[in-house]
């Protein structure tokens, strides 16, 4: 678990999925209109564990790590964060996601996750570079890494089909500055 001022994020366990399921459920209509082509099947309780215990056999092979984020104050389930396609050899990076509850949006609880999880790829993790992508009209998004410390490198056209349509992606990195 890492702990910021309001929030802290940590690995999902089992007994998280009926909250997990919770969370996208009310955040349907939001998440999709950033997030991969997900069918109905993705908001059962069944379909929430086998993803959670997916997630606890990659993070034990080192490929990717997917948190939740909760509220200090009460313990709630508020969004996700995760550090995926996990690259080693001479890459030593990875890439950054997250979504959080359309009702916490504005309140500085994605920067604070983003930080913790960056702490924890450079210090921990010993990675050498974080990489995001955002659709350019998605400047909250933009702005979350901006604080955080990430740069902008260029645009990817059409480089992730969401929702049925290919969608253009802001590059973004952050370079450990340890190294």
């Amino acid at each position: 678990m890492l702990k910021g001022n309001h929030i802290y994020i940590r690995s999902f366990e089992p007994s998280d999925a009926t909250e997990l399921l919770n969370l996208q459920i009310r955040n349907k209509s939001f998440f999709e209109t950033y997030a991969l082509d997900r069918n109905e099947d993705f908001y059962t309780l069944a379909t929430q564990e086998k993803r959670i215990n997916q997630q606890i056999q990659l993070e034990k092979e080192d490929a990717s790590y997917h948190y939740g984020i909760f509220l200090n104050e009460s313990d709630a389930l508020i969004g996700t964060i995760n550090l995926f396609d996990i690259q080693r050899s001479a890459y030593q990076s990875a890439f950054i996601g997250y979504f959080l509850d359309k009702s916490h949006n504005g309140k500085g609880y994605t920067t604070e996750a983003v930080k913790l999880s960056l702490h924890y790829a450079f210090h921990e993790l010993k990675l050498h570079r974080i990489e995001a992508g955002v659709m350019p009209h998605n400047i909250r998004s933009i702005r979350v890494l901006e604080k955080a410390g990430f740069h902008k490198e260029g645009i990817a056209i059409k480089n992730v089909k969401i929702n049925g349509k290919w969608e253009d992606h802001q590059v973004m990195a952050i370079i450990n500055p340890l190294d």
